[in-house]
């Protein structure tokens, strides 16, 4: 789980009770200031760190973290030396501007309890190593983000990521923004098992392939759907064929008006999509991740119309090209060819309540057929 360290220090004055208040509010992890008296007056249900070079003083609450800068191996040394000592919250500040403050970083990341990064140059292969590091380490790696945009690219680096970053808001709203950004997982879905109910050849149509940045498992795929309703899990070209090279980042997803089933309950036709769009792969065990489309490739092929019904007896719809190299997956994670469908095969899919404007569930009469 990710969390958020705010910095106080270069936050307008107008705004830093404004600030505090929404940290507090949205329960960000840790807030660093360089003025104890100030941390002192914090709640407890948050973590209380005192910037480098800040001294602690009489004031300061017991629990206080401090974070102390490290230069060199000895400044390292004496710190984990610390830790061994029993000090239970050790914290390092490691600059990183070279290979030894970088060597530094790793060694800190792998022993202490807490470890905040900062990096000179806005290359993010230090972090990497740092982060390579720091793997099997139970302490945190918190790094330094220069805005919200940076957080989100640290925290899919190596797509680990640092366990924390440290972000110096300006507003009340930068505080909300980045604690959105790190809460953001796509949740399971439940899938279920349809039952075919009949297979028509619909002449010439334009189709779509979704080409992703992403490399599908191979039971992996997009839901895809005629209707806003019902959606069938379309397979990627991981699995071979016997003309063509394997194609693990496309699904061959069906025709242009097509909806597909993306992160936040919404759905997006497939002729909507570009490069750059949001979309999410789905497992044929329910899991789901966010990905990004590469590029949309819009063809002239012949179509084939696959009718299903649920458990439930609602009907789904899904138009795809009429080739059998395209295929859909069943129950286990089954690769079927679309052409070799016949009535009672059973596929995997989606069902959703919700009707539908723009994509966004509504509540409102709504019929597709």
């Amino acid at each position: 789980m990710k969390f958020a360290w705010i910095d106080l220090r270069t936050v307008p004055a107008e705004h830093r009770e404004a600030v505090v208040d929404a940290a507090i509010h949205a329960r960000v992890d840790g807030i660093v200031d360089s003025d104890p008296e100030r941390l002192a007056l914090l709640p407890n249900t948050v973590k209380r760190v005192l910037a480098p070079g800040a001294r602690v003083g009489d004031g300061a609450p017991e629990d206080l973290i401090v974070l102390r800068e490290v230069v060199d191996v000895d400044g390292l040394g004496v710190l984990e030396s610390r830790h061994r000592g029993g000090e239970k919250d050790t914290a390092a500040w490691v600059n990183v501007v070279d290979d030894p403050t970088l060597k530094l970083a790793c060694e800190a990341a792998r022993e202490l309890p807490f470890t905040v990064v900062e990096f000179k140059d806005p290359t993010k292969i230090p972090l990497e190593i740092v982060i390579a590091a720091a793997d099997a380490s139970p302490g945190q790696l918190i790094c330094q983000a220069a805005d919200i945009e940076e957080a989100q690219i640290i925290v899919d680096v190596l797509e680990k990521g640092s366990e924390g970053v440290l972000v110096a808001p300006q507003s009340a709203n930068d505080v909300f923004a980045l604690v959105e950004m790190l809460r953001v997982k796509t949740p399971d879905l439940q899938l279920q098992t349809l039952t075919v109910e009949s297979i028509e050849h619909l002449g010439l149509g334009d189709r779509v392939c979704i080409d992703t940045c992403t490399h599908f498992e191979k039971d992996e795929g997009m839901l895809v759907g005629s209707y806003a309703h019902g959606f069938v899990l379309c397979v990627s070209e991981t699995h071979p064929l016997p003309y063509m090279p394997t194609r693990p980042f496309r699904i061959n997803a069906g025709a242009l008006h097509s909806y597909v089933f993306g992160a936040d309950n919404r759905t997006n036709y497939l002729s909507e999509l570009k490069a750059g769009s949001p979309v999410l792969a789905v497992g044929a065990d329910g899991r789901t991740r966010r990905i990004v489309v590469g590029r949309i490739k819009l063809e002239s092929r012949p179509l084939l119309g696959i009718k299903a019904v649920s458990p439930e007896g609602v009907e789904v719809s899904l138009i795809v090209q009429d080739d059998w190299h395209v295929r859909v997956l069943g129950p286990g994670a089954a690769v079927l060819n679309v052409t070799e469908l016949k009535k009672g095969d059973q596929l995997l899919g989606h069902v959703a309540t919700d009707k539908r404007h723009v994509g966004w569930p509504v509540g409102e009469f709504c019929v597709e057929k």
